[in-house]
């Protein structure tokens, strides 16, 4: 391996900094590696392991580009992509640890694939009918995730508890896994400590019109191809070659179906694997023809009707900005073109929670209604509004405790004896409770038992807490820094690196017991040529038998011009 590592690791020392990142972060290198120059990087590069890793990602003309220069023919145009990738030498020539990993391998032959055809009026409109169904059922998702991250199992596929609980919610399970991808993949959500959390994007998302809601989506989608499947102006090549776009990827023949799936769910492909107008745009590498789509979406409104028997009905869909503020406020009951909600005790108390007040909430209500505001939901707003904050959960400065406090002393009592805070061990003192249990989780134990709780801060104010932050951005999978690693392979680089790397090769010969020809330069300035084999190294001496002489042999190190194994 050392032998052959030595090309690569000089072409990596002559390349610049970008070309390495671009490298090292393709190979899928982390940072942390324990590598110390560029012998190192070759070796680890041309590793069976890291080559096992890599040739799934060729796309199909590189690996038969690669297949054609392993077994003596040209790579031709994909020469420069697989010679970035370290696969193939700068004259075009295949490592030989490359030629032995693709030994065997096969791949397909292509074939003329005709244009996708134009989806038809029919085809069109169902297009468009699952595109928007796929954004309401995201929203749906993201919104329940929101508040309860969803577990993911180890191969970052939803539990099938949490899918249970979505169907019961109206979310087929079925969509669930391929929703989430397009949702990581938009950087609405994000997969932190094995759970499925919300961004900040989404929040931000959520509460755009349903068109910029597509949009954001298809845009990601696109951007997020793998590059089998990317054409050269950015767009994509017909679907109907995607099944053989990775063909060395075991797991490509599910992915590729996968790929589809989303594309039908974001209206990019009809049902009979046409092409919609609104997808031309983005299939050609540019933007998405959204006005085409939106003339076959129903029209968003901006009012409501607020019903006696407090429940809220919308003639149409809801412009997404209010639908999300509606609720925080009341919990939906059915979704559709119109859609109904429901006030409870419940849900306007969340409401209290998350930073409403009574005039907020009548005033936003009163904007958006055609019936005015009915005194049934008035009242229960304004019985809701004077018990929010009855229960006061703050830190105690002087003992560090968790002190609960309430004007009204039954709720202390019902609290101290409840069996769902047990768990907290809740202590009685001076028309209080204390526990050593934080703060916010106090709180949100309380609010779960339904408790009018109010977190306090230091100096008396309310705080409004999210049960589950969102986090600012996505975790960027791309994001680890290289540079670094760079620096230290680059620190090594000097007037000792043929001495390091003709050590490398000799102990590697010797753990081998190979048959090196040596040529060592005499006092004298002259070079004398030695087929030795090689059988012990130390004190920067090399021993092995001269097969010529049959004689053991010891030579400096320092005296030894060059050292190559030969072949058996």
């Amino acid at each position: 391996m050392s032998t052959h590592a030595r090309p690569l690791a000089d072409w990596l020392a002559e390349a610049n900094d970008d070309d390495l990142r671009r490298l090292l972060a393709a190979r899928g290198v982390r940072p942390d590696v324990p590598w110390q120059d560029f012998f190192d990087a070759a070796e680890a590069l041309l590793d069976p392991v890291s080559l096992g890793r890599v040739l799934p990602t060729l796309t199909l003309a590189e690996a038969r580009a690669l297949l054609a220069a392993a077994t003596g023919g040209t790579a031709d145009d994909e020469r420069a992509a697989l010679t970035a990738l370290a696969l193939l030498r700068p004259d075009g020539t295949v490592y030989p640890p490359v030629a032995a990993a693709v030994a065997g391998r096969e791949v397909p032959e292509p074939g003329a694939v005709a244009p996708q055809p134009t989806s038809g009026e029919t085809a069109a409109a169902h297009a468009a009918e699952r595109a928007f169904t796929t954004v309401a059922i995201l929203a749906d998702l993201l919104l329940i995730a929101r508040e309860s991250p969803f577990a993911l199992l180890t191969g970052g596929g939803v539990s099938a508890g949490e899918k249970r609980q979505l169907a019961e919610a109206g979310i087929p399970a079925e969509v669930v896994d391929p929703l989430a991808a397009i949702a990581l993949q938009a950087g609405l959500a994000a997969a932190t400590d094995r759970r499925l959390r919300t961004t900040q994007v989404a929040e931000e998302w959520l509460r755009t019109s349903a068109i910029e809601r597509w949009t954001v989506l298809v845009t990601a989608f696109r951007d997020g191809l793998p590059r089998g499947v990317r054409s050269d102006d950015g767009g994509w090549i017909p679907p109907r070659s995607w099944a053989c776009a990775h063909p060395w990827d075991p797991s490509w023949a599910s992915r590729a179906v996968a790929l589809e799936e989303s594309a039908r769910l974001l209206g990019l492909m009809a049902e009979d694997g046409s092409e919609p107008a609104w997808a031309v745009g983005l299939r050609r590498g540019g933007a998405a023809d959204a006005a085409a789509l939106a003339e076959l979406l129903p029209a968003e409104v901006d009012r409501i009707f607020l019903q006696n028997d407090l429940t809220a009905i919308a003639p149409g869909p809801l412009a997404p900005a209010l639908d999300v503020r509606l609720r925080t406020i009341a919990a939906r009951e059915s979704a559709a073109q119109a859609s109904s909600y429901r006030f409870t005790t419940e849900s306007v108390a969340r409401a209290f929670g998350s930073g409403e007040t009574e005039q907020s909430i009548l005033e936003f209500l009163g904007g958006i209604s055609l019936t005015g505001i009915p005194q049934p939901l008035s009242y229960l707003i304004g019985q809701t509004g004077q018990r929010h904050g009855l229960v006061r959960v703050s830190t105690d400065d002087e003992t560090g405790r968790t002190r609960i406090e309430s004007a009204d002393p039954h709720l202390i009592e019902a609290m101290a004896v409840d069996q769902s805070l047990r768990p907290l061990a809740l202590t009685a003192h001076v028309g209080s409770l204390t526990t050593r249990v934080g703060r916010d989780t106090v709180y949100w134990a309380l609010t779960d038992a339904r408790y009018p709780a109010t977190l306090v801060g230091p100096d008396g104010e309310l705080l409004v807490r999210e049960r589950h932050a969102a986090p600012t951005t996505a975790p960027d999978a791309h994001a680890d820094d290289l540079a670094p690693l760079i620096a230290r392979l680059r620190s090594h680089q000097g007037p000792d690196a043929d001495a390091a790397w003709l050590d490398r090769e000799l102990e590697a010969a010797v753990r081998a017991k190979s048959v090196l020809r040596v040529t060592v330069g005499m006092p004298d300035g002259s070079t004398r040529e030695l087929l030795l084999e090689a059988t012990g190294m130390g004190g920067g001496r090399l021993r092995g038998r001269d097969r010529a002489a049959d004689v053991e042999r010891t030579l400096p190190v320092s005296s030894i011009l060059t050292a190559t194994i030969v072949a058996p």
